[in-house]
């Protein structure tokens, strides 16, 4: 498309050139150009919905297309599923061990507290009638053991409770955290998809084409839309060397275009630093005059679109380039 937009433009200076009317050898003939948006999706798939056709107007934010999106959809729907039970095992390993485990524990920690009680009692009266020579030094060595392993067994219970309260160890808690990081970003990764699947206009403008029907696959990275904003048009005119060394970035412009009864208002964006259309032989005096420099204007909003890629216009400085 650019290349056949350059062709015009300089097909129009030609004629422009030779055509038996010239203009006035102050106006410096030149043409307008559109920088198109092509808006495409990163993934590929078949074109279900085109909300726009050639011509229309939008504004930024309005829909352009979508493409069929059943398999981002099973995919967003995992990954929403997988991080909810990631979450759900982290909230389970940060907690101690269920109620009826806990009151198994405590009943058992009951138990074994009452056992150790009642050994402690019978060492104590093993050991009173060890002094009368009642019972043998045995019997008061039994008492004694059996204290001993009630006394064990309450400690052992009682550490297994606070083991039960506190959950699993921090490093696997940690792995777990990891896990439910990994499931966020797994999920965003899929929305992200999801989104890509229906486009929408990155800024006012004109459709200026569009570039597939629906029920049509479209592949990776393929243009679906095109838009013209209206800050993307421009005027290319071209200067001699002579007149180059009067113009400077900024410089206002008036444009004369055909079937409108007043100029628009450009300024100068861009001056070329090489030369255009030069003869194939070396420079010289006397064919320098040749040389010619590509320059740019830009507009306001308001006035670009009165503009339409490959029209002929008139471009007047006000002093004389």
């Amino acid at each position: 498309m650019k290349q056949l937009v350059h062709f015009l433009g300089a097909v129009l200076l030609l004629a422009g050139a030779t055509g038996c009317k010239r203009a006035p050898s102050h106006l410096l003939q030149g043409y307008a150009e559109g920088e198109f948006v092509y808006v495409s999706s990163p993934l590929p798939g078949k074109l279900t919905k085109l909300s726009v056709q050639r011509g229309q107007k939008v504004d930024k934010g309005d829909a352009l297309f979508a493409l069929e999106s059943v398999a981002e959809t099973a995919a967003r729907d995992e990954a929403t599923h997988r991080l909810a039970q990631a979450k759900a095992t982290l909230e389970d390993a940060r907690k101690g061990r269920r109620p009826t485990e806990m009151e198994s524990l405590n009943a058992q920690l009951k138990q074994a507290q009452e056992a150790m009680s009642f050994s402690l009692s019978e060492q104590v009266r093993q050991e009173a009638l060890r002094k009368t020579g009642a019972v043998a030094v045995e019997s008061i060595d039994k008492a004694r053991s059996l204290f001993t392993q009630d006394k064990e067994r309450v400690a052992q219970l009682e550490a297994d409770i606070k083991t039960a309260e506190l959950g699993l160890r921090s490093d696997a808690v940690s792995a777990l955290e990891f896990e439910v990081k990994a499931r966020t970003e797994a999920l965003a990764k899929a929305e992200w998809d999801l989104s890509q699947k229906q486009q929408k206009s990155p800024a006012a403008g004109s459709v200026y084409d569009t570039l597939y029907r629906e029920g049509e696959f479209v592949a990776a990275g393929r243009p679906v839309v095109s838009l013209l904003p209206p800050a993307n048009m421009k005027v290319r005119a071209f200067v001699s060397e002579t007149k180059l060394v009067t113009l400077h970035p900024g410089d206002a412009a008036k444009v004369h275009v055909d079937g409108l009864a007043e100029p628009i208002t450009g300024k100068v964006s861009f001056i070329s630093p090489h030369a255009e259309y030069t003869p194939p032989v070396i420079y010289s005096q006397e064919n320098r005059s040749k040389l010619v420099f590509m320059i740019e204007l830009r507009f306001e909003d308001a006035d670009a679109v009165k503009l339409h890629p490959g029209q002929p216009v008139d471009v007047e400085f006000p002093h004389e380039p």
